[in-house]
């Protein structure tokens, strides 16, 4: 079975994240982005979409789905209720990683394996990765594409109270990408990236 080099992508809001993997996708990666695997999770059928409904109660549930919206308006504002919820969901979603890594391995077209996790190093997630990239861009221009997107200012903050700074980010990665600039330069970064990471491997 082939083994691919696992990436993982993390950084602060908006700093770029799924950029860099949909630009790594394009030289031939694997990659999975963690909050669709949560997205995925969360499904009433599952046994863990019954454990955090009976967390929250069925007032979570919208249409038969589990309402995301209404899962984090609950366990924001209760940290006892988040870390339960956190407690079920990280080991999930590592465990579905870890499955999705077999199946890249044993599919072999792929040039590597690379995780959008934006929550990396707190879930303590990092181990299992070969390398770990951080995306990094001046607060202004985050906050600028966050609310572009149709977020508040304010949303942004919460969002950044709840995992580590990006400089500490930058500190435990193995690489840091700027991203403040165009696409092109964006993209000039990963292609030279991907090649030293490649390069590397041959010489391993």
């Amino acid at each position: 079975m082939l083994k691919l080099k696992k990436i993982a992508i993390t950084g602060g809001v908006a700093s770029g994240k799924t950029s860099v993997c949909r630009l790594f996708q394009e030289l031939g990666a694997f990659v999975v982005n963690a909050d669709a695997v949560v997205h995925e999770l969360l499904d009433p059928d599952t046994d863990l979409g019954q454990q955090i409904i009976r967390l929250f109660g069925p007032e979570i549930l919208a249409e038969g789905k589990l309402s995301r919206k209404r899962i984090a308006e609950k366990a924001f504002k209760d940290p006892q209720q988040l870390a339960k919820l956190e407690k079920l969901l990280h080991p999930a979603v590592l465990r579905k990683i870890e499955e999705l890594y077999s199946q890249a391995c044993h599919e072999g077209t792929y040039t590597s394996f690379v995780v959008e996790i934006p929550l990396l190093f707190e879930i303590q997630g990092e181990s299992f990765y070969d390398c770990i990239v951080a995306v990094l861009a001046d607060e202004s221009i985050a906050r600028r594409r966050f609310e572009q997107t149709g977020f508040t200012s304010e949303e942004y903050d919460r969002r950044m109270r709840r995992q580590l700074s990006p400089h500490q980010k930058a500190e435990l990665s193995t690489y840091k990408i700027q991203n403040n600039g165009t696409v092109d330069d964006l993209k000039n970064q990963i292609i030279a990236l991907n090649k030293f990471l490649k390069l590397k491997a041959k010489h391993a």
